[in-house]
């Protein structure tokens, strides 16, 4: 079972991967992950390799698997045979997807351009269970859609949940499960704001910089004093000026440790260690 973009899962997935966050592995699994990993990806990386070895899976890393002028289906063709998972952190997203479908063997989007599912998943069971059941959780994305806020619309769409984005009328889209707002029109009270870091380049343009105004203290203020969630790595003066370890609500560092249990979950899902591999 692959899992490139959430509107691969279906919402009883979710719900069985949570569920797995919850309980240890009754065993060791088999076989060798091929990870591949493009970028810093600090935290990512490190929970994902604890993982690996809380599951008892050995890993062979890859470097800039997908980054040849081989095609993806001749790479898949070629080292399934050694690998029982892949793992990968891959920027060009059509070239993921295509490497995907051609392999036989599940493959995890560790992160793309497009999304960052095992992120996404996270930070919904964090909210899911420490702040409100999503079902009732007023959920606002502050700023433009990035691969984070992607994930998060494509989770609204598998759950059935209503997002509210706040952002420029110029980057707002015509998205079921999600209505966009300017921040001359907060939403009211929420439970949870969730940043992320601007996109690449978004500064090389003056308009576009004067149009991702940051998250601040008034915001949060005026939107009943929410839970904060910013998605590392944030920059202050950035996507916001509140300093996180300044604000009562801030979700603290140690929500991403929740990245690991998940992360673990993910895989035994992915490899059917848990429960039957068809849907």
């Amino acid at each position: 079972m692959n899992l490139i973009h959430l509107t691969d899962l279906q919402a009883d997935d979710i719900r069985h991967i949570w569920s797995l966050a919850d309980a240890p592995a009754a065993a060791p699994l088999q076989g060798t992950v091929a990870w591949s990993f493009e970028g810093k990806g600090i935290r990512t990386r490190t929970t994902f390799i604890e993982a690996f070895r809380q599951l008892g899976l050995a890993f062979t890393e890859l470097p800039h698997l997908l980054q040849t002028s081989e095609r993806p289906c001749d790479l898949a063709g070629y080292l399934d045979p050694f690998y029982a998972l892949y793992v990968v952190r891959e920027s060009d997203h059509a070239r993921l997807s295509e490497f995907a479908a051609a392999s036989r063997r599940p493959v995890i989007n560790a992160m793309s351009a497009a999304g960052h599912p095992c992120e996404v998943l996270t930070d919904a069971y964090y909210v899911d269970t420490q702040i409100k059941p999503l079902a009732q959780a007023r959920v606002c994305l502050w700023g433009p859609s990035t691969n984070v806020f992607r994930s998060w619309h494509e989770l609204a769409q598998v759950l059935g949940l209503e997002l509210v984005q706040v952002c420029h009328r110029r980057f707002h889209e015509a998205l079921a499960h999600v209505s966009f707002v300017e921040q001359s029109a907060l939403p009211g009270a929420v439970d949870v704001v969730i940043t992320d870091c601007w996109p690449a380049g978004a500064e090389a343009d003056a308009q576009t910089q004067a149009d991702m105004a940051p998250l601040t203290e008034e915001h949060l203020a005026a939107m009943g004093s929410p839970a904060l969630l910013p998605t590392p790595p944030f920059t202050l003066g950035r996507e916001l000026t509140v300093d996180p370890l300044e604000y009562p609500g801030f979700v603290g560092y140690q929500q991403k440790e929740l990245l690991l249990p998940v992360q673990a979950a993910i895989i035994r899902w992915a490899m059917g260690a848990d429960g039957p591999a068809d849907r």
